[in-house]
């Protein structure tokens, strides 16, 4: 049984989600030094943090005619976003905010990203910016459908929306088990999502960094920070929609949630490094022409099995 969290959850969720983000950016970097050849020495853990203090301090780009307040909005709402889908992540037997909606309320907030990021290509008013912007647009309408059939599979198994409720409903069966295809679904959701490694596509090189490429200092501190961020929020509401929640023999809840939630995202930072940047037009046809039915026959599945109960 999942309780409200006391207030004091309003600081931990938060700071639970920006410590995950962290080691992930860690685990990346490492991963970046070993494909390339480099010694794996703490130093190449801590290298992606050694900006931190010089972009807090430089000054923004200026740019000919920007729409500074749509550019700004953008670039807050991806992090804020972020943090917000993590009031209704269950960590043991704690959520801050057990809603009786909460599964519509993750995926509100990463709607909300979807338009935070495309404010943040639009807002520049330059080139590279706007095709980044269009591309996660594009890359959005094909890899949402899919996502969203995979959370209301979830869902329907469990027979409400309330988080808590999935993680307890699975009963020893998780739904990664009997719902693969969900599961796998969701996880290229948080990859796109979180615009990271086969989904890089909006931030292309060939782009020059894509929506990424006019923001500077605290700016693209706060993009890159809520890509992360929300990499780690999705590893971690896998643990209850898929995995059981906290539930495991031996260890507390709280023990096992993070157990999960690590090796979730250690599967994702994985990820990250080791598949190929997609292009949105080819991702498309793929959505359309096979995730979508796939998930649709995923989601009848949970269905037919209420239904005969």
């Amino acid at each position: 049984m999942v309780e409200a969290g006391a207030w004091w959850t309003l600081l931990a969720a938060p700071s639970m989600l920006l410590a995950l983000a962290m080691l992930a950016v860690a685990v990346d970097a490492l991963l970046d030094a070993r494909i390339a050849g480099r010694p794996l020495t703490p130093a190449a853990a801590v290298r992606p943090f050694l900006g931190v203090p010089r972009a807090l301090l430089a000054q923004p780009r200026r740019l000919p005619a920007p729409d500074v307040l749509l550019w700004r909005a953008g670039v807050v709402t991806v992090p804020v976003a972020a943090v917000l889908s993590t009031l209704v992540i269950p960590f043991g037997n704690v959520a801050v905010a057990d809603l009786s909606v909460g599964v519509v309320w993750f995926n509100a907030m990463e709607v909300l990203t979807w338009a935070g990021l495309w404010l943040a290509g639009w807002g520049p008013n330059a080139v590279f910016s706007l095709v980044g912007g269009y591309r996660f647009v594009a890359q959005g309408l094909a890899y949402q459908l899919p996502m969203m059939l995979a959370l209301i599979s979830t869902a329907t198994g469990a027979q409400s929306l309330r988080v808590g409720e999935i993680a307890a409903a699975q009963h020893g069966l998780w739904y990664a088990v009997w719902m693969p295809v969900a599961f796998a679904a969701y996880l290229a959701g948080v990859l796109a999502f979180s615009f990271l490694g086969p989904f890089a596509y909006p931030a292309g090189r060939d782009l020059a960094g894509g929506v990424l490429s006019e923001a500077s200092g605290v700016d693209l501190l706060l993009l890159q920070a809520g890509r992360w961020l929300w990499l780690a929020a999705g590893a971690a509401m896998a643990v209850p929609l898929f995995l059981g929640g906290g539930a495991g023999p031996g260890l507390p809840p709280w023990a096992w949630t993070l157990v999960k939630t690590l090796l979730v995202l250690a599967v994702l930072v994985a990820a990250v490094r080791r598949l190929p940047v997609i292009r949105a037009d080819r991702y498309v046809e793929l959505a359309w022409v096979v995730l979508v039915p796939l998930t649709i026959v995923q989601a009848l599945v949970p269905a037919l099995v209420d239904l005969n109960r």
